[in-house]
C-alpha cells in the first residue's frame, strides 16, 4: 500500500511538473566556432607567448530540471593553441646550445562539460541564457612549433610531437551566455561565447637550460560558438 501511494504520488509530481513546463524536458544538437587560446605560466623565466587561434565542434544535451533551469552536457572536440617563452638548452653533436625557446602548443582534447543553464523565458522569437560549470578534458593529441633562438642570434626552427609532456586530464571552470533563436517547434538556433578556465597545471618535465624548474602552466580560452538545438 505504501509503495503503490509512493508511486502516485511521484507519477502525480512528474504531470503536475511536465504541464507547467512549455517545452520539451531535453534537447540535442550539434555546435562549432573558433576560439583563442592562451598559456599561463607559473614557472621563474616563463612568459606568455600571445594568443593564439584554434577550433571547437561538439554534440549538445541539455536536460531540464525546471522550465528556465537544466543540465547542459554532451563533449567537445577542442584544437587548442597557445604559446609560450622559456629558457631553453638543447645540445648540437658535441655542443651545448643556450638562448630561447618559443613554443605553439597545439593541444587537441576531448572534453565532458556539465554545467547548469539557466535561461530567459521568450521574448518574441528569442531568450537569453547563461552558464556555469565543470569541465574535464581528455588530451588526445599534442605537437609544437618550436622557434629556437640562440644567444648567438641564429634561429632554428622545428615541428614536434610533445605528448608524453603534457598532462592527459585538463580541468576547468566553464562560464558562458548567448542567446537562443526559434526556428518554430523545438528547433532553436544559438550563438554564444563561454570562457574556459584552466585551473590544473598541463605541463611535464623540466628545464632544459635549469633543471631545478619545473615546467608549469595553466591553458585558457574564449570560444565563440553557433549551433542547432532540436
Amino acid at each position: 500500500m505504501k509503495k503503490a501511494t509512493l508511486i502516485i504520488l511521484v507519477l502525480t509530481f512528474l504531470c503536475v511538473l511536465s504541464a507547467s513546463s512549455q517545452q520539451k524536458p531535453f534537447v540535442f544538437g550539434f555546435k562549432a566556432g573558433p576560439n583563442i587560446g592562451w598559456m599561463k605560466p607559473d614557472a621563474q623565466g616563463y612568459e606568455s607567448d600571445g594568443i593564439k587561434g584554434g577550433f571547437s565542434w561538439g554534440f549538445i544535451a541539455d536536460f531540464f530540471l525546471m522550465e528556465n533551469y537544466g543540465i547542459a552536457t554532451g563533449f567537445d572536440v577542442i584544437f587548442l593553441n597557445s604559446g609560450l617563452k622559456m629558457p631553453h638548452m638543447e645540445a648540437d653533436g658535441g655542443e651545448t646550445l643556450t638562448g630561447t625557446l618559443h613554443r605553439k602548443y597545439k593541444l587537441k582534447y576531448i572534453q565532458i562539460p556539465i554545467t547548469l543553464k539557466m535561461q530567459t523565458k521568450e521574448m518574441g522569437k528569442f531568450r537569453i541564457y547563461g552558464q556555469i560549470g565543470l569541465g574535464t578534458g581528455f588530451l588526445i593529441g599534442a605537437k609544437a612549433d618550436d622557434e629556437f633562438i640562440q644567444d648567438t642570434g641564429e634561429t632554428t626552427n622545428t615541428e614536434n610531437d610533445i605528448y608524453d609532456d603534457i598532462s592527459f586530464i585538463r580541468s576547468s571552470l566553464i562560464l558562458g551566455a548567448g542567446v537562443e533563436y526559434s526556428l518554430g517547434g523545438s528547433t532553436n538556433l544559438l550563438a554564444g561565447f563561454s570562457f574556459d578556465n584552466g585551473f590544473i597545471d598541463i605541463l611535464k618535465g623540466q628545464n632544459t637550460l635549469d633543471p631545478t624548474i619545473n615546467n608549469k602552466g595553466y591553458v585558457n580560452y574564449v570560444s565563440f560558438i553557433v549551433g542547432i538545438v532540436f
